[in-house]
């Protein structure tokens, strides 16, 4: 009970600026199963604005290491300005944490005690309309959380054939009226190109049918998570950072996991799976947990999350 009350000390302390803050979801449990003990080697490969960091920074103490990998730069800027009183015991790495293995033997450092990945957006990225993440506000059609990647949706939305659109919406966004979208966006860019988070959140209002746009989640969702995963390459990386985070655990480390939708969260307990089975990890929890329904209420944005949590064996 001591470590809760910490723990959300810690989330209603940082929650103060929206521009240089974050929630991190379902922290005491990341803690409380991930379990960072003092003087251990951490890899918070998603490190964000540094929410989790912060807490799992004040248990290793000052013989402990935080590696904090992010692609996105400005994230990685501000946690390093959130992180300030713990510059001594951290590495910010600018890269993505499907090249941790990178990272390690730069640092060489050969095995880590600790592997924490956040998969989900931060609200900063979100509420930035210039990022272009959200259909809430007009921004630039971008999705990159690598500001130096060279393809943004801009370029598959306007680029990509019609059956390519098609399946990108299908396999990344599971949305029902792929067909649909897919041909309302290749009509409407033979016009204009489409250029706006705005743009192409009507475009796809337009090609759903009129019962399809009552649902709870607003109808353009599933197409913008589709792009962006796509823009990101969201599921190879995933998949290609499990196998080297594996690699990189001693025995008795654990490594935790949140994801946010149920294409993540489906390689994650394949991978988990795989490995249990082989003898390789133990799962901690056999089904993911999820979020309390108080954070739920505090946090919308932590509803969706499941956590998973393995040890290296």
């Amino acid at each position: 009970m001591l470590m809760e009350r910490l723990i959300m000390g810690d989330v209603q302390e940082t929650t103060g600026n929206e521009e240089t803050s974050h929630i991190p979801v379902m922290l005491n449990e990341v803690i409380k199963y991930l379990d960072p003990k003092p003087g251990n080697i951490v890899v918070d490969g998603t490190l964000g604005l540094g929410g989790h960091a912060e807490v799992i920074l004040k248990l290793i103490g000052s013989k402990g290491r935080l590696i904090g990998i992010d692609r996105d730069a400005q994230a990685l800027a501000m946690a390093s300005k959130n992180l300030s009183a713990y510059q001594d015991q951290c590495d910010f790495i600018h890269e993505n944490y499907s090249n941790i293995d990178k990272v390690l033997a730069k640092l060489n450092i050969r095995h880590v005690d600790r592997v924490l990945l956040d998969l989900g957006l931060s609200s900063f990225q979100l509420n930035d309309p210039q990022r272009g993440f959200s259909f809430r506000a007009e921004g630039p059609l971008d999705m990159r959380m690598d500001q130096d990647s060279y393809i943004s949706a801009f370029d598959l939305v306007n680029s990509l054939s019609e059956r390519e659109i098609s399946t990108i919406l299908k396999d990344f966004g599971q949305e029902r009226w792929h067909h649909r979208i897919a041909r309302y966006v290749v009509q409407s860019r033979l016009k204009k190109p489409i250029e706006t988070t705005k743009e192409l959140s009507d475009i796809v209002l337009r090609a759903m049918p009129r019962q399809s746009r009552r649902e709870k989640i607003h109808p353009a969702t599933r197409a913008f998570q589709a792009f962006r995963i796509a823009v990101n390459r969201e599921l190879e990386g995933l998949e290609e950072a499990l196998e080297k985070c594996l690699d990189a655990l001693k025995v008795g480390g654990r490594i935790a996991v949140v994801a946010f939708h149920s294409l993540e969260d489906r390689v994650v307990k394949q991978k988990f799976r795989k490995w249990s089975q082989s003898g390789e990890l133990d799962l901690i929890v056999k089904k993911p947990l999820r979020p309390s329904e108080g954070e739920a209420r505090f946090n919308p944005r932590a509803r969706s999350a499941r956590l998973r949590i393995a040890e290296r064996i």
